[in-house]
């Protein structure tokens, strides 16, 4: 099964970077308050970047890169590869 990193643009115009197997599900968790403490704050929010890896070691390095850059590299990386 693949996994899926994706970034959310909240509330507060900040940005959340996560993975999961499920992203339906997970979107649904965030969603309703049942997902992240850092999200449910700052709800409600949107999906504005997915991207499919092989698998979870994959994930979480590209997660940890990403999770690194500055908001502003963010932003211009989601303008070029948007959903």
């Amino acid at each position: 099964m693949m996994w899926h990193l994706y970034i959310l643009r909240l509330s507060d115009d900040s940005l959340y970077t996560g993975i999961t197997k499920d992203i339906e599900n997970r979107l649904e968790k965030h969603r309703s308050g049942n997902g992240s403490k850092y999200v449910r704050s700052r709800l409600p929010c949107e999906l504005i970047y997915t991207e499919k890896l092989e698998n979870r070691s994959e994930a979480l390095k590209r997660e940890a890169e990403i999770k690194s850059w500055s908001k502003e590299r963010k932003e211009e990386f989601i303008e070029k590869n948007s959903v």
